[in-house]
């Protein structure tokens, strides 16, 4: 399904990708990956172990002549994103995703790609496999359930891996090297409501926020992209206040580190307000369409007569608590670095909304380099849904990675960068949140760099891997691991 992939360079990293696309690999349901994953290390005779919380470890001796060399520990995550499009058929517990190439790009039809972080594990399995490359003792690190907990880094135990230099191969802008990144946490709300009879002559009406580019919340969050939830809810306000409308249906976005995409509600409207509620629908539908033309070109906003009548709605005094709740949630850019310029320090992302019986559940996350900032929003945002009555829950969180200005492994890192190909590598901190943080706490010591290849869309079906990158990213993992200084 995925052949096309093996016409492309380096070859045995896109085959060993073209494998893993057949391999499903939802977050908290790595079981056959890591069957994968085993397998493998046993087809080649290399030493491997798993841990209590399923990471898999699998190890490689040193390649002739650099048996004196430190050990180095490359790491990726297993599990992926498992975003699709609402028209799109799939299975991500049994289906492979398929793949295409256009423009230099590999994409997904209709779904997330997986390359975050997919390509990480295949470029570790083609090291692991070629006997050619030149490298000391290596340990290849595939830590579970990144994308919704950060579960295998929380759960790594501190005996697990020997090496004292890490390369987390999970960032997605080539040329760009990350020496630090955000903490984060996750706020969720419980906001119960009650049921009430629906108003005679009333007809239902339907509104769909859909053509949103989504992305990650970290990496995407200071891009002035369309919040679906926000933009459902700014419409659903206005119609509240303005024709009375009555809410009995509502859902929104999906993953908690994701932007969400798509939203919908069904609302009864007055018969006599149906024109007037559709011109006001349409009207401001048409100026946020303008707000965010350049950001959001495809953004799709519809109002539709509906034909469902369920002959209930929600009582009129938690819809209210729910909108105005919904409408002053922070979503974005909190607040930006003092210290590096335009470098986003603290943000949060109204993630997904969900109604069940009796309560909706709002899942918001916020992401800060300060860990005073990033409690300071987390409860910020737990505070606009207590007002409401709100049941709050948050995360323990995850600590942040602090730069280390005497890192050794920066300094071969940019080195070997500039010997390839001849330019200075970017090197920075990054929003979004990588397992360093977690691995660092775990080993403290631990000199650490992250890089990657080129991944734009991640965490959205218009996630596309650079193929031009992959090269690049290869070849600099090989000259790292032939330069780290000896013992």
């Amino acid at each position: 399904m995925n052949e096309s992939l093996l016409t492309l360079k380096p070859a045995d990293v896109w085959r060993y990708f073209s494998e893993i696309l057949s391999v499903p690999r939802p977050s908290k349901h790595e079981e056959k990956i890591v069957a994968y994953l085993e397998t493998f290390a046993r087809n080649h005779k290399l030493e491997f172990k798993r841990d209590a919380v399923g990471n898999v470890l699998i190890c490689k001796n040193a390649s002739p002549g650099y048996e004196d060399r430190q050990t180095v520990v490359l790491q990726s995550h297993i599990d992926m994103v498992c975003e699709k499009n609402s028209d799109k058929e799939h299975d991500f517990f049994n289906d492979p995703i398929e793949s295409f190439i256009e423009n230099g790009w590999v994409k997904a039809k209709g779904t997330t790609l997986g390359a975050d972080d997919g390509i990480g594990v295949a470029a570790q399995l083609a090291i692991l496999s070629d006997k050619s490359v030149s490298h000391g003792p290596i340990e290849c690190l595939f830590t579970v359930d990144e994308e919704t907990g950060l579960t295998g880094a929380f759960g790594l135990e501190p005996d697990f891996l020997k090496g004292k230099i890490l390369l987390n191969l999970d960032s997605e802008d080539e040329g760009e090297l990350f020496i630090g990144c955000a903490g984060g946490k996750d706020t969720v709300a419980k906001m119960p409501f009650s049921w009430e009879k629906s108003p005679d002559n009333f007809d239902p009406l339907v509104i769909e926020v859909s053509g949103l580019k989504g992305g990650h919340s970290g990496d995407d969050i200071h891009k002035g992209l369309g919040n679906a939830n926000k933009i459902l809810t700014r419409i659903l306000w206005m119609l509240s206040h303005e024709t009375g409308a009555r809410l009995f249906d509502i859902s929104g976005g999906n993953l908690r580190n994701a932007i969400a995409r798509e939203a919908q509600a069904k609302v009864f409207i007055d018969k006599s307000l149906i024109d007037k509620s559709l011109q006001i629908a349409e009207e401001l539908a048409n100026k946020i369409s303008a707000e965010l033309a350049v950001t959001e070109p495809n953004l799709r906003i519809r109002i539709s007569i509906g034909t469902e009548h369920p002959g209930w709605v929600v009582a009129l005094s938690d819809q209210k608590k729910l909108l105005n709740s919904l409408y002053v949630c922070p979503h974005g850019v909190i607040a930006y670095s003092q210290t590096i310029p335009g470098f986003v320090e603290t943000s949060t992302n109204l993630a997904s909304v969900r109604m069940h019986k009796d309560h909706w559940e709002i899942t918001t996350s916020q992401r800060s380099s300060v860990e005073s900032a990033k409690e300071d929003v987390a409860n910020m945002v737990a505070a606009c849904f207590a007002l409401a009555g709100a049941d709050i829950k948050q995360s323990n969180g995850y600590p942040g990675w602090a730069p280390n200005p005497s890192s050794a492994i920066r300094e071969l890192t940019v080195k070997s960068y500039v010997k390839l190909f001849g330019s200075q590598p970017l090197v920075k901190a990054i929003h979004a949140g990588l397992e360093c943080g977690l691995i660092g706490d775990k080993y403290p010591g631990m000199d650490m760099i992250s890089y990657g290849p080129t991944i734009k869309g991640a965490h959205s079906p218009d996630e596309r891997l650079e193929i031009v990158s992959v090269q690049k990213f290869w070849d600099l993992t090989l000259e790292i691991l032939k330069e780290i200084p000896k013992k």
